[in-house]
């Protein structure tokens, strides 16, 4: 029995079929948190991520540039992101700010992911560690910048809902 696309994607990912990037998203993300709300150092938050159960699943070097990177260009991520927001940066929950980084500094700095994935991997940690709609104004925020950020992929890509075979 096969399951059809709309009802495979309704459903949450298993552990088990997250990829390495995916896990190191996660993981990135806890980390971001940890510096968004306790302002710990980098590298005592690096040490408690590395010890938490299943972090030997990540791409660690992919979770290094992702929380390095982010904290490092903090000001900068703001800066871009501000502009697309509905209400002052203040009042963005840590995990959707977090999450926010992530794909603003994945769109800026990791160009051999695709932004669509970029895209559709911060929707899912908005719906995996957000709030209930926290996914819909991540996508509203990050669609805008994919145009911004990479507009000849985004302009090569063809639309959602577009033709399908």
């Amino acid at each position: 029995m096969s399951t059809s696309p709309d009802t495979a994607s309704n459903k949450p990912r298993k552990a088990a079929d997250k990829s390495a990037r995916t896990r190191a998203r996660e993981f990135a993300l806890q980390a971001l948190y940890q510096h968004l709300v306790g302002r710990n150092p980098i590298d005592d938050i690096d040490t408690f991520t590395r010890d938490l159960s299943g972090f030997h699943k990540c791409d660690s070097l992919h979770f290094d540039a992702l929380v390095r990177g982010c904290i490092e260009q903090a000001a900068e991520l703001d800066a871009l992101i501000t502009p697309h927001l509905d209400r002052p940066m203040a009042e963005i929950s840590p995990i959707e700010h977090g999450v926010l980084w992530i794909g603003t500094y994945e769109f800026r700095q990791c160009l051999d992911v695709p932004w669509r994935v970029v895209l559709n991997e911060c929707i899912e940690l908005a719906k995996s560690f957000g709030g209930t709609d926290g996914h819909k104004f991540v996508n509203g925020v990050l669609h805008p910048l994919a145009e911004r950020l990479r507009p000849a992929e985004v302009a090569a890509s063809p639309r959602a809902g577009g033709a399908r075979r």
